[in-house]
C-alpha cells in the first residue's frame, strides 16, 4: 500500500492494544500513529520516543512538512511521557513544548571480530580507501562529500553505500559523478560482517547526517573502529565531541582527505569505542528504558 500502509498498520496496532491488559505502550516515533491517538486505551501510559525532527528533512514537500509538524504536536499532546534520543532533540522538545523529555540514546556495540578477507571481494586495500554509508538523501550531505572528493583529486577509492535507485536524487548523484572512476556507488549492503569490515578497514569514514538525533549508523561506525569525519551539527557533536573531525563544505572534505589518516588518530578511534562501551552499550540502554518505565509508573 505504500506510505498509506504505515498509517493503516499503526491504526491496527493501536486497536490491538485495546484488547490487551497493558501497563505501558512505547511508541518509537509518532509520524503515522499520532493521528490515531484518540483510539489508545485509557489504562496504559503512553511513552513516546520523539525520534528526529522529521519535518526538517528536505526530501519532503511543504505540505508533508506541515503535516509532520502537526503530527509532532499530537505526539507530544497525547503522550504521558517523552523520550529524546539526543540532547539536541531533548532541548528542542523542552523549549518548544515546555514538556520535559527523558534523554535515552540509541544502543550499539563494539565489534570484536573483523573479517578483513571481505576487502578482496571489493578489490580494496586496508586504509587505502574512504567511504560513507547513508540513505541517499539531500540532508545527508552526500553531494557535498563527493564534491570534496573530486576537489581533493585523490585517486584512492571512495565507497558510497546506500540505495541510489530509491529516488531521483540518487540517480542524479550517480550521473553527476559517473566520470569519477574512484567514486564507487555500491548500492545497499545488508551483510553486517561486510559492513563492519569495510568501516573498520577504511581510512576515513564520512558521516553527513544533519537531521535527527543520535544516528544509529554513527554509533555503528564508532563501534567498528572508524575515524569519523562528521557533518558539523549539534547532533553529531553531542556524540563524538572532540573525537571526530567536522565538515561544512567540500573544501573541508578535501582538506581532511588530503591531510588526515587513521593511523595517526588512533586515540580518537579508541575513545569512540570506549564511548560505545560506557554510554551506548545496548544492554545499558535497555536497562535505562526499563528503569524509566518504573519511574513513570510510580508517578502515575
Amino acid at each position: 500500500m505504500g506510505t498509506i500502509g504505515q498509517f493503516v498498520y499503526d491504526l491496527n496496532c493501536i486497536l490491538d492494544t485495546r484488547k490487551r491488559n497493558l501497563d505501558i505502550i512505547l511508541q518509537l516515533g509518532y509520524t503515522s500513529s499520532s493521528i490515531w491517538s484518540l483510539f489508545f486505551p485509557k489504562k496504559p501510559l503512553i511513552i513516546t520516543n520523539m525520534d528526529g525532527l522529521e519535518w526538517k528533512r528536505s526530501k519532503y514537500t511543504y505540505f508533508v512538512r506541515v503535516f509532520l509538524k502537526y503530527a509532532e504536536r499530537l505526539g507530544v499532546k497525547y503522550s504521558d511521557f517523552l523520550i529524546s534520543d539526543s540532547e539536541g532533540i531533548k532541548k528542542y522538545i523542552d523549549n518548544k513544548y515546555q514538556k520535559d523529555s527523558k534523554f535515552i540514546a540509541y544502543g550499539s556495540a563494539v565489534v570484536s571480530e573483523i573479517d578483513e578477507s571481505v576487502l578482496a571481494k571489493y578489490n580494496l586495500e586496508k586504509l587505502n580507501y574512504n567511504m560513507l554509508i547513508a540513505r541517499i538523501e539531500p540532508e545527508n550531505n552526500i553531494e557535498t562529500i563527493l564534491d570534496g572528493v573530486v576537489l581533493s583529486e585523490i585517486t584512492s577509492p571512495f565507497l558510497v553505500i546506500g540505495n541510489y535507485n530509491s529516488n531521483s536524487f540518487g540517480n542524479t548523484l550517480k550521473d553527476k559523478f559517473k566520470n569519477q572512476k574512484n567514486i564507487r556507488f555500491l548500492g545497499s549492503i545488508y551483510n553486517n560482517n561486510e559492513l563492519n569490515a569495510l568501516r573498520h578497514c577504511c581510512n576515513l569514514y564520512f558521516h553527513g547526517h544533519s537531521v535527527g538525533g543520535t544516528n544509529p549508523s554513527l554509533l555503528e561506525a564508532m563501534g567498528s573502529g572508524s575515524l569519523i569525519i562528521a557533518h558539523n551539527n549539534i547532533f553529531n557533536k553531542a556524540v563524538l565531541k572532540e573525537d571526530g573531525f567536522y565538515f561544512y563544505t567540500p573544501e573541508d572534505v578535501s582538506f581532511y582527505l588530503k591531510n588526515k589518516n587513521k593511523e595517526n588518530e588512533s586515540l580518537k578511534v579508541e575513545n569512540n569505542k570506549l564511548k560505545i562501551k560506557d554510554q551506548y552499550d545496548i544492554n545499558k540502554i535497555n536497562n535505562t528504558y526499563f528503569t524509566y518505565f518504573h519511574e513513570c509508573l510510580s508517578k502515575n
